[in-house]
């Protein structure tokens, strides 16, 4: 259900923030605002009853204005890089902003649906974000009508559905960027979670984590999470990849991929006795491990090292816009968007 409703903040421009709580039977919740449809806390339950904050973020409004880390963001149009910042769709050249290298990354860290005042409906156990973006907004074509809900459950799932209505063909690849660390937020690195994906492949990525257009096996190589392992185990091996992003930074692709929501990875943490799970119905997913260098400062006076937290991205590929064989992002007036993702919790 959703408990409480509090103002947090108001923004440079004078619009209020609201901040929302959903909370269900098992001492569970799940705080969301209307900037950027921001997941900003998740309390859950360890194995010993004590609730912990499990997802990185900021204690101040202000913070998240900033935010270059996307902590707890809704991220679109288009989540992930875009080679060049430009891609072609039914012949027609449309140009992003560059700012990734030469490359785009999350369409813009400073106009992007993370850095947007959204409208809000509330039913009993949802939030539900509004937001409109016209054509031509940050170089993607079409007039978009988007939603985001957040949902908590009494099965502790924590479910995000999206949905994008647009009068016109575009790409259109949404993500939460929640970091996770089940043992709590600003407790240390998250070396020691263990992690299972159901994805016997991923996206190998050359300079500036651009997809080389290979789908390659994560047989033999730290890829490989088919069972449980460390995140740690192999994390600083000498691997080609890890040269290039210095740590997990790739897109996974999931197993039998059918457009219904499946399990696609768990994660457990022995010392909080906590685990994830989580599904979707898109392809594949962003497995980010924090690799940020220094200390970032964060909740509560902690500051956040590097690899503390595990994001699990679903999504399109990385770059599908410029990649045939990948599955596609495009959507349009015939095609509107939409997608299912669940974090559920033991």
């Amino acid at each position: 259900m959703v408990s409480e409703q509090t103002l947090y903040g108001t923004t440079k421009d004078g619009k209020e923030i609201y901040k929302y709580t959903l909370e269900n039977r098992n001492g569970m919740k799940a705080v969301v605002m209307n900037y950027g449809a921001i997941l900003i806390n998740l309390l859950v339950p360890d194995k010993n009853g004590n609730v912990d904050d499990i997802v990185l973020g900021y204690d101040k409004l202000e913070d998240y204005c900033g935010n270059m880390f996307f902590f707890g963001t809704t991220v679109g149009p288009n989540a992930n890089r875009i080679a060049n910042a430009s891609f072609v769709l039914d012949g027609e050249t449309y140009s992003l902003k560059a700012n990734d290298g030469k490359n785009n990354l999350h369409s813009d860290e400073e106009y992007g649906y993370h850095k947007q005042v959204w409208s809000t409906e509330i039913t009993n156990d949802s939030v539900i974000f509004m937001l409109e973006m016209e054509d031509g907004k940050l170089g993607f074509p079409g007039n978009k009508k988007n939603t985001v809900t957040y949902t908590l459950t009494e099965n502790n799932e924590l479910r995000i559905h999206y949905t994008i209505t647009t009068d016109k063909r575009t790409i259109l690849n949404p993500t939460n960027h929640s970091y996770f660390n089940l043992s709590g937020e600003g407790k240390g690195d998250i070396l020691d979670h263990k992690v299972k994906f159901y994805a016997s492949k991923y996206i190998p990525v050359s300079e500036g984590a651009i997809p080389t257009g290979e789908i390659a096996d994560v047989a033999g190589t730290p890829m490989d999470f088919h069972e449980f392992k460390k995140v740690g185990t192999q994390i600083d091996s000498d691997f080609e990849q890890f040269t290039i992003t210095g740590g997990y930074d790739h897109n996974w692709v999931i197993d039998n991929w059918n457009n219904t929501v499946q399990l696609f990875a768990e994660v457990e943490d022995e010392k909080s006795g906590r685990k994830m799970y989580a599904y979707t119905d898109l392809p594949g997913f962003q497995f980010y491990a924090a690799n940020f260098k220094g200390a970032v400062k964060g909740k509560n006076g902690h500051e956040y090292i590097g690899r503390s937290a595990i994001c699990l991205e679903t999504q399109f590929f990385p770059n599908t816009a410029n990649e045939p064989a990948f599955p596609s992002a495009v959507f349009g007036p015939e095609k509107p968007y939409e997608s299912t993702t669940i974090y559920r919790f033991a």
